[in-house]
């Protein structure tokens, strides 16, 4: 069976587990359509469980951002028009320390964006407590950031430091940001030295790839830093809302 076969086969994890293990460079044509599909049918899930879980915020009255200055503010965004262009001059800003993670681009070509933070600038008394809500900045925001003049200059020490060792794109605000409380470094996507399927998600808890980072996201219906108490309806809504998502 292919990877594709196997995953729609409901495989998800176990083939994600294989795929990051090879050399995209050495794949055949074959390998990398197939690998294309299973990035593709992975990001289409990934786009339906950010709309399914949208919409039954909404129902519950969770308090959204509605004015906005930039992309990365919006609750949902579809794939912006210039994508394509945007991801061109990414990998151009980048090059200097290596590549983008296909997973990534295949993020902003179908999803575009989520940012599921209560606008706590309306009501600081959030539905849930350090809920860590899905975030994922949209690539106008991760562009604008890396084309600044004093990038290079700033990610050089995390590349020449022995123990990190990697330049990385900020995606998310860290669960003490979201929350409005001071917090630390910015939930960032690893650059590869070599093209990658995937990459590690850094300074987030789990210590995982982006990939799986989602996956965790949509195991805690958007929410993967909820705790569940008494004084909470969170668990009312995760029973409604889990059955309804798409393993990724």
């Amino acid at each position: 069976m292919t990877f594709y076969e196997r995953y729609m086969d409901g495989e998800t994890t176990s083939v994600y587990n294989e795929i990051e293990k090879l050399d995209f460079d050495t794949l055949s044509v074959d390998d990398k359509i197939d690998i294309d599909k299973v990035l593709t049918e992975t990001f289409e899930r990934v786009h339906f469980n950010s709309q399914i879980i949208y919409n039954q915020l909404i129902e519950i009255g969770y308090l959204f951002k509605t004015e906005f200055e930039f992309n990365f503010e919006r609750p949902l965004h579809k794939p912006l028009v210039n994508t394509e262009s945007l991801i061109k001059e990414l990998d151009s800003a980048v090059s200097p320390f290596g590549y983008v993670p296909l997973s990534l681009k295949y993020f902003y070509r179908i999803v575009g964006g989520v940012n599921f933070v209560w606008d706590y600038e309306t009501n600081s008394k959030f539905m849930w407590n350090m809920a860590d809500p899905i975030q994922v900045a949209s690539i106008d925001s991760i562009v604008e950031e890396v084309i600044n003049e004093d990038w290079i200059e700033n990610i050089q020490p995390y590349v020449d430091d022995e123990e990190f060792g990697c330049a990385f794109l900020d995606l998310s605000a860290d669960d003490l940001h979201k929350d409005n409380a001071s917090g630390g470094q910015p939930y960032s996507l690893e650059i590869t030295k070599k093209q990658t399927i995937d990459g590690r998600f850094l300074n987030e808890v789990n210590e995982t790839s982006f990939i799986n980072y989602l996956r965790i996201c949509f195991d805690y219906c958007g929410f993967p830093g909820i705790t569940y108490d008494e004084n909470n309806d969170y668990q009312s809504f995760f029973d409604k809302v889990k059955p309804l998502m798409k393993k990724i």
